[in-house]
């Protein structure tokens, strides 16, 4: 498995270029990868909500509280994107530890780094239904000029749930007493029908 680059692991992400944060995500290390590309994007669909709620404070009483919101779950989903990369350097020297006398030693501590690599992902998820809540609050209420932008946020925050799912999904496949998985199925579901709340609002006349 390819080790973890310095370049990966100690770059702060924010102060990189958008061209040098790609050049990390196509490149033949383990991260960043999916994870943090998923923080990335509810993220930006947070950013989008923001902007739209800033520019509908005639049509929402409430425009000033989203704007806030928004604020707070963009600042932590960008925050995500570094520790998850983080967290998997944990999994990728875990998969690189030799075999010892105890042959399960080694799948052990595969399966904590795995774990542990899960509560990112987790909280991505978390996040992107409380970004697709205010992204279709937007949409049904806000500035119609701006609709584009609050059905994108929707989109994206469904896409990285979606995303961030699947990630907890296989990290923790064959783990039965682990309730994360069907806890961010749920998130989901719920960031699935805001998503096509902000959807149908684009019919309104």
């Amino acid at each position: 498995m390819a080790k973890l680059s310095d370049s990966a692991s100690q770059a702060n992400y924010l102060e990189l270029s958008l061209a040098s944060f790609l050049g990390l995500v196509s490149n033949g290390e383990p991260a960043p990868a999916g994870g943090s590309v998923a923080a990335v994007a509810v993220a930006l669909a947070a950013g989008l909500c923001v902007k739209s709620a800033r520019l509908s404070a005639s049509q929402m009483s409430d425009a000033t509280d989203i704007v806030a919101a928004g604020e707070a779950l963009r600042d932590r989903a960008i925050s995500l994107s570094q520790i998850d990369a983080e967290a998997y350097s944990l999994v990728v020297a875990a998969m690189r530890r030799q075999r010892g006398p105890d042959p399960l030693e080694r799948q052990r501590a595969i399966a904590a780094a795995l774990s542990h690599a899960s509560d990112v992902p987790f909280e991505i998820a978390e996040i992107a239904a409380g970004v697709s809540a205010l992204a279709a609050r937007i949409a049904e209420g806000g500035n119609p000029n701006l609709l584009g932008d609050a059905v994108t946020a929707a989109l994206l925050a469904e896409s990285a749930a979606r995303a961030a799912a699947a990630l907890v999904g296989i990290n923790l496949e064959g783990v039965d007493d682990d309730e994360r998985p069907s806890r961010v199925a749920a998130l989901t579901e719920e960031s699935a029908r805001d998503s096509a709340r902000a959807w149908r609002a684009r019919l309104r006349g």
